[in-house]
């Protein structure tokens, strides 16, 4: 499987980047980022590009390739609306439709989060955005597209947040961890999950597309 993954440099992204290199059925990943990661791998090619609204410049990189992890996002503490769509759907929609045209036989794998509003109705901003782009990459012509919505997500192989304050609370909550597995066991998951599930799923498909921590997990587990 030759894989695009967009979101390497943040949590969730780098988490899902280790189990590609370490996973024999990825033979090749193209990440796309804004500055360079500092992974170095045969399997991998690192493109920086600074503009993710327009893909041009680097579109015939696109072609050929099998499945898209896409793990960029951003917190919509403190923004307006309309400033946090354009960087949550207008973002993702200029990527995903560039790729439709160049490899509609592609499986599209989007980090979206839990509590997502399908309807695009509800009060919480965030989740009626998050909707609105999982409803419109549903819609594009793909092979297959997979909603993926976890809920408290840990970080694991020394993978860890850019932002201090979330960085501190998996600090505090790590060795809490398995207790809250034990405790919350569907509304938990894991970097490594997260990244073996969206592997499985491009791979194998999934009953459902919408998947949340407790598909996730156990699409992780499956082989």
């Amino acid at each position: 499987m030759r894989a695009i993954l967009f979101g390497a440099t943040g949590m969730v992204g780098a988490g899902v980047l280790l189990e590609c290199l370490a996973d024999p059925r990825v033979s090749s990943v193209l990440s796309v980022v804004r500055r360079p990661s500092g992974v170095s791998d045969p399997k991998l090619e690192e493109i920086v590009h600074d503009d993710f609204f327009d893909y041009g410049s680097i579109k015939s990189a696109f072609v050929g390739r099998d499945a898209c992890f896409f793990c960029l996002g951003v917190s919509s503490a403190g923004m307006k609306e309309s400033d946090y769509r354009h960087q949550t759907f207008d973002l993702t929609l200029a990527a995903a439709k560039t790729i439709v045209a160049l490899s509609p036989q592609l499986t599209f794998c989007y980090v979206s989060g839990a509590g997502t509003d399908s309807s695009t109705r509800g009060r919480a901003m965030w989740a009626r955005v998050k909707g609105a782009t999982e409803n419109a990459l549903l819609a594009l012509p793909f092979k297959a597209a997979f909603m993926f919505r976890p809920g408290y997500i840990h970080p694991l192989k020394g993978v860890r947040s850019r932002t201090k304050l979330y960085q501190a609370m998996y600090s505090f909550v790590g060795p809490l961890y398995p207790l809250l597995r034990r405790l919350f066991p569907r509304q938990v998951t894991t970097t490594v999950n997260i990244g073996r599930a969206m592997i499985q799923v491009a791979v194998a498909g999934y009953p459902r597309k919408i998947l949340d921590p407790d598909d996730i997990n156990g699409a992780a587990t499956t082989t």
